[in-house]
């Protein structure tokens, strides 16, 4: 254990390893990145999670394309090592015993312990025990003692650990706000106060950061305040401080954060103006996220960097010197990324796709405001575009909620419109997104396409990932391409950076995207190849040595760490 004071990082989901499955998409992907970098550049860090032992779920998709769900079981033995100690919180009138599991992040100067919370004990009731089963599982109440196992249980567990010299402790979203409870109470009791006084807030502020990541309600848990009462056993101690976690008398875990934090930021440049707007009582700084870009360099760009830039492992900035790479070691190196994930996709869906013909890959979240259905809006246009202008195939990947009828039924259209198309251009559907599979798409589509809806893509980290790769992203102007999108340098932008200010019109930006696809992408790709090779290196240049997790760290260190 460090002797400098830690920063302890709560996540509700963090990534560590593609076949773990504790992560459900960007956030804990993104949880798991920043983990990463911590290691590599020495920050003295200590995560804490929930186990998931049943995962978030397992996608399966059947011949129309409907989603159904089961357990994601895994062998929690073959990764982690089990911790020795113990922790207890009661919940309602019951104990709820605890115990976790360590896995240790080996970085380039150091390692960070992460600590997976989990209440799969004897000594707990049946009800108790499945209570860290599943990820984002179950109802309010299964959510809420959630967010408490691991607000409250993880400073317990921390304690018992032998963290005490703790600098600051980082709310990775509002999941983990609960934690800022058990600060009041330990203060509090350190004054020797039997209530909570806001001198007790006062000094629990100075040492707690949140990191804000959605404006979409979903992402803002709120719960009843006589849940939150019958389920918090020392519920009494807060109630002289209702007014700073209970909005409507809501528990609401965002306003608990925002209130509780010296340091409040959004994910980009944009989200920090919208998070503005939604919150206008706090000050709201923003660092846009990054992604870690060891992890998500293909191999054969790996030995590419390797050869050309000796040393990017140790400073990621330097892949701005891709420029001077040739065209053609750049083009090799994607060709054998894309033939790495061609064979995936034509082995798991029995698809002829080719090589030769330009791939735009899609993988978000199946949820109604990410539109991964824009693109096929007019059948007539893409055979139009297919048969005049140069023919494409598209990868599509990503679950819906299990919750989410309308994200279910998302897909279901893509599997429709792949049969409509079957005949003019290929589509394919992966199932089980995962780091993996993100891996494989990012680094191996000749272009990536993010159709979300303006204001709600508060950052998105794919394209990133598929800049490191030299594949330039086609976009809507939101989130981390607002900043990112150089026309025509870096990729494409579908509309106009004021667009966001005027009502969503899917059939507009439709146009607008086939527009670009018929007059720019494709003519490029096909009759321009060193064109549009030189867009993939400025992609890798510009955009894969700014959006990494190591300059973000370095972000959170001058303006919230330390």
């Amino acid at each position: 254990m460090s002797s400098e004071p830690i920063i302890a990082y709560f996540s509700m989901e963090i990534g560590v390893q593609s076949d773990i499955p504790t992560y459900s998409g960007g956030l804990g992907v993104l949880a798991g990145d920043t983990v990463r970098s911590a290691a590599d550049l020495g920050i003295p860090m200590v995560a804490i999670s929930l186990l998931a032992r049943k995962g978030y779920f397992h996608q399966t998709l059947d011949f129309s394309g409907w989603q159904s769900e089961e357990p994601n079981i895994w062998v929690i033995e073959n990764y982690f090592t089990e911790v020795n100690q113990r922790v207890s919180i009661t919940i309602e009138t019951r104990t709820v015993h605890i115990r976790c599991w360590k896995y240790t992040v080996t970085g380039n100067s150091d390692q960070v312990s992460v600590y997976f919370l989990d209440t799969d004990l004897e000594e707990n009731s049946e009800q108790d025990r499945r209570l860290t089963d599943h990820l984002y599982g179950g109802d309010n109440y299964y959510r809420l003692c959630q967010e408490i196992i691991l607000g409250i249980g993880g400073i317990l567990m921390l304690r018992k650990l032998g963290y005490t010299d703790i600098r600051r402790y980082h709310m990775n979203e509002g999941h983990a706000s609960l934690l800022i409870l058990e600060l009041l109470k330990e203060e509090a009791y350190r004054q020797g106060d039997k209530f909570i006084l806001d001198k007790h807030r006062d000094e629990v502020r100075k040492i707690c950061i949140f990191t804000t990541h959605t404006p979409v309600p979903a992402g803002h848990d709120q719960f009843a305040m006589d849940l939150f009462e019958r389920l918090v056993h020392e519920s009494y101690v807060y109630k002289q401080c209702k007014d700073t976690f209970c909005f409507d008398n809501r528990l609401n875990l965002t306003y608990l954060a925002l209130t509780h934090s010296r340091y409040i930021n959004g994910v980009a440049k944009k989200h920090k103006e919208i998070t503005q707007q939604m919150f206008g009582a706090h000050q709201i700084d923003s660092i846009t996220n990054g992604v870690h870009t060891k992890t998500w360099a293909s191999e054969p760009f790996s030995l590419l960097f390797d050869k050309y830039i000796p040393g990017w492992q140790a400073d990621y900035s330097s892949l701005r010197y891709a420029l001077n790479i040739p065209l053609d070691d750049i083009w090799n190196s994607h060709q054998a990324a894309k033939k790495r994930l061609l064979e995936c996709v034509n082995g798991a869906t029995n698809s002829t796709m080719s090589m030769d013909v330009m791939t735009i890959g899609f993988a978000r979240r199946a949820t109604h405001y990410k539109h991964s259905d824009l693109v096929l809006a007019d059948i007539n246009k893409l055979k139009e575009l297919h048969n005049r202008i140069g023919n494409f195939q598209m990868i599509f990947s990503g679950k819906a909620h299990p919750h989410d009828m309308a994200g279910k039924e998302l897909i279901q259209k893509i599997f429709r419109i792949k049969e409509l198309l079957a005949e003019d251009i290929k589509i394919a559907y992966l199932p089980n997104y995962s780091m993996e599979l993100g891996k494989l798409l990012t680094s191996g589509s000749d272009i990536w396409l993010n159709t979300p809806q303006p204001p709600l893509e508060a950052s998105g980290t794919s394209g990133m990932k598929a800049a490191l790769n030299g594949v330039p992203s086609f976009s809507i102007l939101d989130g981390w391409w607002l900043e990112g999108c150089i026309e025509n340098v870096t990729g494409w932008a579908i509309g106009e950076r004021d667009d966001a200010l005027h009502t969503f019109d899917p059939k507009l930006y439709a146009q607008k995207l086939y527009e670009k696809l018929q007059t720019t992408i494709l003519p490029k790709y096909y009759s321009d190849r060193n064109s549009f090779i030189n867009i993939m290196r400025h992609t890798i240049a510009i955009n894969g040595s700014f959006f990494n997790t190591e300059r973000m760290l370095n972000q959170y260190i001058s303006k919230a760490y330390y």
